[in-house]
């Protein structure tokens, strides 16, 4: 504990736990925070005016980051025949329809992302309880319920990132890995930051941005000026 005590007291250093900087200084700050011995994730927290217990409150959506994710995203895909074979030849992991099912049903989920074609929902449909808790239930709103399955394999594959806010009102993601350099990390915080401000429904009214903060997956959060992730 003590040595754990000692790590994170040094990478609080010279951090204002009070005080709002501009990205670029955000990013610095928890770029050379990240000192674990793997290539941490760089995240960012979106806290918005919104309550999505209301309908027309909630806020989702998807965005292709400009310089992607730094992951290697696993991507299931329910189709068959000649859009199964689209599926495949885009790079899916996993391609199947009552095989895959019977697979997830079974608690096995090796993917990050589910893709379907819409004649397939009514058999995914039977894996809300299972997908849906994990955030990985097909939806023609986010582009993974679609008849071009190759195009978003390709999305999944090269950088997109879904987002849906929380009850608490927040919106979190990672967008890039702290070997990514900073001008790339800043221009994928402000394609989602603008992703998620123009997802703004109907029902929020004022300050619908009231806080944002960045981390890295060991590091610690620095707070950052709201108006400076806008694109």
């Amino acid at each position: 504990m003590a040595k754990l005590a000692k790590r994170l007291q040094k990478i609080r250093e010279g951090i204002d736990p009070t005080k709002l900087v501009a990205l670029p200084e955000a990013i610095a700050l928890v770029k050379e925070r990240a000192t674990a011995k793997f290539d941490e994730t760089i995240e960012i927290s979106m806290n918005l005016g919104v309550d999505p217990r209301h309908a027309d409150q909630m806020v989702r959506g998807v965005v292709n980051l400009p310089n992607g994710t730094g992951r290697d995203v696993k991507v299931a895909v329910f189709a068959r025949g000649a859009k199964a074979d689209e599926a495949k030849a885009a790079g899916a992991d996993i391609v199947g329809a009552e095989d895959l099912l019977e697979i997830v049903q079974g608690g096995k989920i090796d993917f990050d992302r589910c893709i379907a074609t819409p004649d397939m929902m009514p058999l995914v449909g039977r894996l809300g309880k299972v997908l849906g808790p994990r955030g990985m239930m097909p939806n023609p709103k986010v582009g993974t319920v679609t008849m071009d399955v190759a195009g978003a394999v390709k999305a999944s594959k090269g950088g997109a990132v879904e987002f849906r806010v929380e009850k608490a009102g927040i919106v979190h993601a990672g967008i890039g890995k702290a070997s990514f350099d900073a001008k790339a990390l800043e221009e994928n915080i402000k394609a989602f930051a603008d992703a998620v401000i123009k997802a703004k429904p109907t029902g929020a009214k004022g300050n619908y941005v009231k806080r944002v903060a960045i981390s890295s997956t060991m590091g610690v959060g620095v707070k950052v000026e709201p108006g400076s992730v806008n694109a």
